[in-house]
C-alpha cells in the first residue's frame, strides 16, 4: 500500500503537518498575548516567515510593529536586532565593517565586525528614510542570505527574516523603495487602526502594573523544519495554472488582462509574485488542515503577496485608485478553471 503525499512528508521531515499547524498556533496565541488584536497582521507576518521570505509592514507609528517583531523573536528563540532607518545610516551600520585588530605580540591583522545585519529577525524600522545606497544594503541579505564585504562573503544563519517598515503619512525626508527592492518583500501587509475596544484593551495591557509574560514554543531549527515542510505540498496544475492567469492579469498588455488592469496598471507583478503565491498558498493550506493548495488560499494571499509588485499609471494616482482594488479587480474576473 503507498504512502499518502501527508505521510511521505512527514517521513521526510522531523515535523508532521499537524504538529506545523500546532507549531503556528503557539505561535499566533503567544504574539497575541502581547499584540492586542491585529490576527490578520499576525498571521501574514507568520506565513512570511514560515515561507523564509520577508514582509513590509505599512502603518502609522504606535501601532506595535515593533513590539510584533521583538516578541516573535522572543516566542521563537532566536536572535534579534533593530535598525532604525536615518537618512545618515551608512551601508557598514547594517552589514558591518573591517576592522584593525592587533594581537597580544602586537601583530596587527583585518577583523570583521558583524553589523546588526547578522541576526535570525532583522527590524528594519522606517525604511524608507535612510538613502538608496543604505537600503540597498539590504538587498542582498534578503535574496541571497548571504553578505559581502571586501571580497569575503558572510553567510546568514538561518532562519532569516527582515521585517521592514514605513510610515505612509509622513513622506518629509524620506526615500520610497523602487520597484526592484520592494519586489524582493513576500508580503505588504497594511497594518489597520485599532478599534475602540481593542485601544481599552492595549491601555489596560500597557499602562497596569502587571505585564504579559512570553514562553519559547519553538527554535530556530524548528522553524527550517516548518518552511521545508511548507515546500513539500502539492499543488495541482490548474490550480498552479490560475496562479500563472492571476500573474499575467495583472499586465495590462497580455490577454488576460482584465479591464481595471488595462486602465490603471502600468506595470504588473513579477514572477517573484507568483511564487510568493504558491507558496503562502501552501502554508495556508497546511494551516487549514489540508495537504493541498486550493483557488481559495491562492486568493486569500494574494493582496499581500501582489499589492506592492503592481506599478499604477498616473491616470490611477489621479483618481485615487489603490493597488488592492486592482488585485481585487483582477481576482473578480478571472475565473477558476
Amino acid at each position: 500500500m503507498s504512502e499518502t503525499p501527508a505521510k511521505a512528508a512527514a517521513a521526510a521531515n522531523r515535523i508532521s503537518p499537524d504538529e506545523f499547524r500546532r507549531r503556528v498556533q503557539m505561535i499566533e496565541a503567544e504574539v497575541g498575548n502581547v499584540i492586542v488584536g491585529q490576527r490578520e497582521l499576525i498571521r501574514q507576518v507568520v506565513v512570511t516567515l514560515m515561507a523564509g521570505g520577508n514582509a513590509l509592514l505599512e502603518g502609522v507609528p504606535g501601532l506595535a510593529k515593533t513590539t510584533l517583531v521583538r516578541t516573535l523573536a522572543d516566542v521563537i528563540d532566536c536572535g534579534f536586532s533593530r535598525i532604525q532607518f536615518t537618512p545618515d545610516l551608512m551601508p557598514a551600520d547594517i552589514i558591518g565593517t573591517t576592522l584593525i585588530s592587533e594581537d597580544e605580540q602586537g601583530r596587527k591583522t583585518f577583523r570583521f565586525e558583524p553589523g546588526p545585519i547578522f541576526a535570525n529577525l532583522v527590524l528594519a524600522d522606517e525604511i524608507n528614510r535612510a538613502t538608496p545606497k543604505t537600503q540597498s544594503a539590504l538587498l542582498e541579505a534578503m535574496q541571497e542570505r548571504t553578505v559581502s564585504v571586501a571580497k569575503t562573503i558572510h553567510k546568514l544563519a538561518p532562519p532569516f527574516f527582515v521585517l521592514a517598515t514605513q510610515n505612509p503619512l509622513e513622506m518629509e525626508g524620506t526615500y520610497p523603495l523602487p520597484e526592484a527592492q520592494l519586489d524582493r518583500f513576500f508580503f505588504k501587509v497594511n497594518v489597520p487602526f485599532p478599534t475602540t475596544a481593542e485601544l481599552v484593551e492595549i491601555a489596560q495591557r500597557t499602562t497596569g502594573e502587571r505585564q504579559p509574560t512570553i514562553r519559547h514554543v519553538t527554535s530556530g531549527a524548528m522553524i527550517v523544519e516548518m518552511q521545508d515542510l511548507a515546500r513539500t505540498v502539492p499543488i495541482a496544475s490548474h490550480v498552479l495554472a490560475y496562479a500563472a492567469r492571476v500573474i499575467s492579469a495583472t499586465h495590462p498588455e497580455t490577454r488576460e488582462a482584465s479591464s481595471v488592469t488595462k486602465q490603471y496598471v502600468r506595470y504588473g507583478a513579477s514572477p517573484r509574485g507568483m511564487q510568493a503565491l504558491i507558496l503562502a498558498g501552501k502554508i495556508l493550506a497546511l494551516l487549514d488542515g489540508r495537504y493541498n493548495v486550493s483557488f481559495a488560499d491562492l486568493k486569500l494571499a494574494a493582496l499581500p503577496a501582489l499589492r506592492h509588485r503592481v506599478v499604477l499609471n498616473f491616470e490611477a494616482q489621479a483618481e485615487g485608485v489603490s493597488p488592492d482594488e486592482v488585485v481585487k479587480g483582477v481576482l473578480e474576473a478571472l475565473k477558476e478553471e
